[in-house]
């Protein structure tokens, strides 16, 4: 509905407004909002009780801003960098909402904020200006209603796209009156992310007409070429295709951060142990030595209990013993993860200098996980191979074009001293395409049919789009480089396609203009993987030419081409064999009638609202039979450089490449053999064909008994055991496997072994192939087999490609990796990490892969180290001091501690470790390369816990031994006391045996109960008499004087005690 018309508010209330909010917070929201999102994280949580811990006096003995200072610290950093993250977005929201538009209003063309642009309302566009919202084009400038767009933001693809209007639409062009009083009514799908695909029917004037994606001119897209277009808007804001394709990526963790939260948990774990354990040794130390200074101490009552005693010593201890826990560890690992993406960004080994490209790391959270990778899928075309098509041969009625051969008829090599076709007397020919057969260009001198019906299809059967430059040369706007190398392999043999407009191609054949009928496109799908047109000639005669994959096309032939059908295959197979990519060319004359029928129906199909698309693949199945073969195509696609040496080179580094595509199965065959994937020396090639699960099921269990020998025993994997059996099965049967192997299986046979009961043997036997090659499967078979690795391998995986098919494969590996080459930006923008070159990869993974895991670990292990060691200290001490929460070292030392640890590390890293480093040792030893497993395994294994233990008992027992030996073989005075006291107790239990008379009456004399003993004996017998001794001179004489006379009575008394006691054993034995 127009909103050039009076709005309602039922309009209002259905539909999103055009505004854009990426934005997480505004001024309000900020803190309250930011504080909760941090204090999810447990590490933060964890520190606020502890700072609620010490602002309780009984139980602190740590003041509060030693806590509070780093927690601040840390969280106001974060806070710091989500505020600035979020004062860019909403930068750049503001800077798209506030962008101006014409908008129809009263009438009148109005400028207006994109934001306050609505569902209805009519826009005009102009030359390259953006688009506001998802529009139905209703005019334009052009003939026919068509227009250019860009697609760039969309897609990637910087190649222009055609739109056209509907023809009912367009003659309204710029008349404002006329389009002011537009009333159509569109009835479509509702809000979906997909780019490529738009179903709708707009009423209008009592009649309906079928919308699809052709007549939709998307937000994010740039109008090229076109002075102006109208256009009604269909979706705004968050309902665009753009937005809802912007929804957040699936957040990838490494195997580091799961380690980490695992050992945080441990030590918090730990942690608790040792308070436990000091807080029982307070509650046993209280209560049979602490009593006995209480006499010196003025306590409470209420504090007496040794029980509540260990409790608050519990809890001072979980402060004081804090330190084992590190706030600060996940800051630092993100800063060091943020200096290792931008030591990527800076290499200029990595640095493309033809296309001025540079590696990206598209993430900062990932890199230490690239010294982990075990498996690698890959894309061939664009990602091994540099995706620029050039036409090398063709067959045509049974003939090869293309081959060179001597004065014998005898096929040879093209050398460079060869001299290629000149096409330099004819016009319109690409500089950079070279024939070495004359033969060809001899038929079609000779006006051979079959020739000239052979290229006029490629000259018409295509998408491409053509316009000239400010030099007058035709310049193509091509979707596939496979048409590129087509359409310019018709142009140099005269066949020049011109122009074209929604319902006519004009071509020029051998330098005489004609023009065609273009009554329908059956555009290609991966589905259909064929694409064909209805032309009707100058003649009258309506044709369907078609070109698409072999083994498609092949099946839609009449039969008389059998005998052509059988000599085609055998040269396609050869062209395959050496490399090239392939495209089977046929045609089929139609009847008049039956294509008015068939048009009829194909227009009813496109304005039904269900099964829409079923039913016009079925139309398009219909009319594509009874083809007539012409001939095939062989394109070349070459290998990218340094893709031999870099797969060389990863496969040393004991890391598994698979190569999944969509090219035919000979074509990737030899690709695999060219880079050395798939050499003549491995011990087998398995090849799995089958077109039926059973036949699929089979083909894997002849190839496993191939494999393990016919008396081996392998898994079963039509029953699914438990996942940890299942691995540690498959991990044993692939360390007994030795020699080389290959697996190379098709689509129709892989959408088989990825069923339940199959996929396991599938994995099973691929696992312990080398090398793995999947051919003709589709972008979602790519990520069912990333997934299915993933899933049962419990392996760190990693995906390249450079297209838009491999977008699902890279988004479901560990890592995904784009590769900005032919097919436009779309592999980037889903990607980790990118850069231009396949061979870029090596460097990536064996240098800074194994930078970034390596120095992670020594962060970690040092981290860790200095942590325990400034808090066993203190756990110790608790030993030493009477488990009294006391601290051993001031904190004034423990940042002395932070600096030489960390300055001390750095040097040491830098000085004496840089060899280590270096980035040319990995290339030359990469199988060297991971430390694959560490990581994930490290609690897992023995000998981790056999050091932790040792540690222990080394640092236990020293202390331990000297203390125990120290009192028994030199005790010292307090010593002696001690194991006095310890013999009264003993002795005291003896005495307490005898009866004690009762008495009357409770009162007792105080003089009696104020002295345990008289001292009568001790008058009498002089000894307390001084000696006339001369009086000491000073004070320190004074006091050394007393106190020599009380310690020589006491130990005498003591003596005497103990020699009593020993005495008395010595008669009762």
């Amino acid at each position: 509905m127009s909103n050039a018309l009076p709005q309602t508010n039922t309009m209002l209330f259905l539909f999103q407004d055009n505004r854009i909010h990426t934005s997480k917070y505004n001024i309000l929201t900020f803190l309250p909002i930011n504080l909760f999102e941090q204090f999810q994280r447990v590490a933060n949580a964890y520190f606020l009780c502890l700072l609620i811990l010490q602002l309780i006096p009984e139980i602190s003995s740590l003041t509060w801003f030693t806590t509070i200072v780093p927690l601040v610290l840390v969280i106001t950093m974060t806070a710091v960098k989500d505020a600035t993250d979020d004062f860019f977005r909403h930068k750049s929201d503001n800077q798209v909402n506030n962008r101006q538009s014409e908008v129809l209003i009263d009438s009148k063309l109005q400028n207006e904020k994109w934001m306050n642009v609505k569902v209805g309302d009519i826009i005009k566009l102009e030359n390259n200006q953006f688009v506001a919202a998802d529009l139905l084009l209703l005019s334009s400038s052009e003939p026919h209603g068509l227009c250019y767009v860009e697609t760039a933001e969309l897609d990637g693809e910087t190649n222009l796209k055609v739109r056209q209007a509907l023809s009912v639409t367009s003659e309204l062009g710029a008349d404002i009156s006329r389009l002011a009083r537009f009333d159509g009514i569109v009835v479509c799908e509702a809000p979906n992310n997909k780019l490529d695909k738009f179903m709708g029917i707009l009423s209008w004037k009592d009649s309906k007409h079928p919308l699809n994606n052709e007549k939709i001119i998307l937000r994010g897209c740039i109008l090229r070429n076109t002075s102006w277009c109208f256009g009604m808007v269909i979706f705004a804001g968050p309902d665009t295709k753009l937005m809802q394709n912007s929804g957040k990526t699936k957040f990838k963790r490494t195997s580091i951060d799961r380690l980490m939260n695992t050992l945080v948990l441990w030590i918090f774990g730990f942690l608790i142990c040792l308070g436990i354990i000091l807080a029982i040794g307070n509650s046993i130390w209280e209560s049979q030595i602490g009593d006995q200074f209480r006499t010196f101490l003025f306590w409470n009552e209420g504090e007496k209990s040794s029980v509540f005693s260990g409790f608050l010593t519990f809890w001072s201890y979980i402060i004081i013993l804090n330190t084992v826990v590190p706030i600060s560890l996940y800051v630092s690992v993100e800063v060091i993860r943020l200096g290792h993406s931008y030591f990527i960004n800076w290499d200029r080994k990595m640095y493309y200098s033809r296309k001025a490209t540079p590696a990206e790391a598209r993430t900062t959270t990932l890199n230490e996980e690239l010294g982990q990778i075990e498996y690698i899928f890959s894309d061939k075309t664009g990602t091994l191979t540099q995706n620029i098509m050039t036409f090398k041969r063709c067959s045509i009625n049974g003939k090869i074009y293309g081959e060179v051969h001597d004065d014998l008829g005898q096929k040879m090599e093209v050398t460079q001293e060869k001299e290629p076709v000149n096409f330099s007397v004819k016009s319109q020919v690409g500089r950079e395409f070279q024939f070495f057969d004359h033969s060809l260009l001899e038929s079609i001198e000779l006006g051979d049919p079959k020739v000239h019906e052979f290229l006029r299809l490629l000259t018409l059967c295509h998408t491409v789009m053509s316009e000239e430059n400010s030099a007058g040369e035709l310049i193509y706007q091509v979707q596939s480089p496979d048409e590129g190398a087509l359409v310019t392999a018709a142009r140099n043999f005269g066949f020049i396609f011109k122009s074209r407009t929604p319902e006519t191609i004009t071509i020029e054949e051998l330098g005489t203009p004609v023009t065609y009928q273009l009554l329908a496109i059956l555009d290609f799908n991966n589905t259909r993987k064929r694409m064909s047109v209805i032309v009707r000639n100058p003649e009258g005669q309506i044709k369907l030419y078609s070109k698409g994959a072999d083994t498609i096309l092949f099946e839609k032939l009449h039969p008389s081409n059998e005998d052509l059908l059988s000599l085609t295959s055998d040269h396609l197979s050869e062209f395959a064999g050496e490399g090239l990519r392939t495209l089977a060319i046929a045609y089929r004359d139609l009847d008049d009638k039956y294509f008015k029928e068939w048009h009829k129906m194909l227009e009813d199909a496109n304005v039904a609202t269900e099964e829409r698309d079923e039913r016009i693949a079925g139309l398009y199945e219909e009319i594509e039979r009874d083809l007539m073969l012409l001939g095939a195509t062989a394109v070349e696609d070459k290998l990218q450089e340094g893709v031999i040496e870099t797969v060389t080179s990863l496969s040393l580094a004991n890391i598994k490449i698979w190569v999944l595509t969509g090219d035919k199965q000979e074509t990737a065959i030899n690709i695999g053999y060219a880079c050395n994937m798939l050499t003549d020396d491995m011990n087998d090639v398995f090849v799995i064909a089958g077109n039926t699960a059973i036949e699929v099921r089979e083909e894997l269990r002849k190839a496993k008994e191939n494999l393990f020998g016919q008396n081996s025993n392998f898994s079963n994997g039509h029953v699914v055991g438990e996942k940890k059996q299942q691995l540690e099965l498959d991990s044993v049967v692939e360390e007994t496997v030795t020699g080389d192997y290959a697996l190379i299986i098709n689509g129709h046979s892989l959408a088989h072994a990825l069923e339940s009961d199959v996929k396991n043997d599938l994995l099973e036997l691929a696992c312990m192939c080398k090398t793995v090659v999947c051919c003709r499967v589709t972008p979602l078979q790519k990520a069912q087999v990333v997934e299915l690795v993933k899933k049962y391998r419990n392996a760190v995986t990693l995906a390249i490609g450079d297209g838009a098919n491999d977008v699902s494969m890279i988004k479901s590996a560990h890592i995904g990796v784009g590769i900005s080459g032919q097919e436009g930006l779309q592999a980037v923008l889903a990607s980790d990490y990118s850069f231009a070159q396949f061979r870029y990869l090596q460097r990536l993974l064996l240098v800074h892969g194994r930078w970034s895991y390596f120095r992670m670990c020594k962060f970690l292990c040092y981290f860790f180290y200095k942590n325990f060691a400034f808090t066993l200290v203190h756990f110790w001490f608790g030993f030493f001091c009477g488990f009294s929460a006391q601290i051993a070292l001031d904190t004034s030392y423990w940042t002395f501690i932070n600096h030489v640890f960390i300055w001390g590390s750095i040097a040491i890293y830098f000085s004496i470790l840089f060899a280590m480093h270096s980035n040319g040792i990995f290339g030359i030893f990469p199988n060297q390369f991971p430390f694959v497993g560490n990581a994930r395994h490290s609690l897992t294994q023995k000998c981790i816990w056999l050091v932790i233990l040792l540690t222990t008992v080394a640092s236990v027992m020293p202390v331990v031994a000297f203390r125990f030996l120290k009192v028994d073989l030199y005790p010292t005075l307090s010593d002696q006391i001690r194991q006095w006291q310890k013999a009264q107790k003993k002795a005291k239990p003896l005495r307490s045996r005898r009866t004690r008379t009762r008495r009357s009456s409770s009162r007792r004399s105080g003089y009696a109960f104020a002295h345990q003993e008289g001292y009568g004996e001790l008058i009498t017998s002089g000894k307390n008499m001084r000696a006339k001794i001369p009086p000491p001179t000073s004070e320190l004489e004074k006091t050394h004087y007393n106190s020599t006379s009380w310690i020589e009575n006491l130990c005498k008394k003591t003596t005497d005690t103990v020699s009593s006691i020993s005495q008395d054993k010595t008669v009762k034995l």
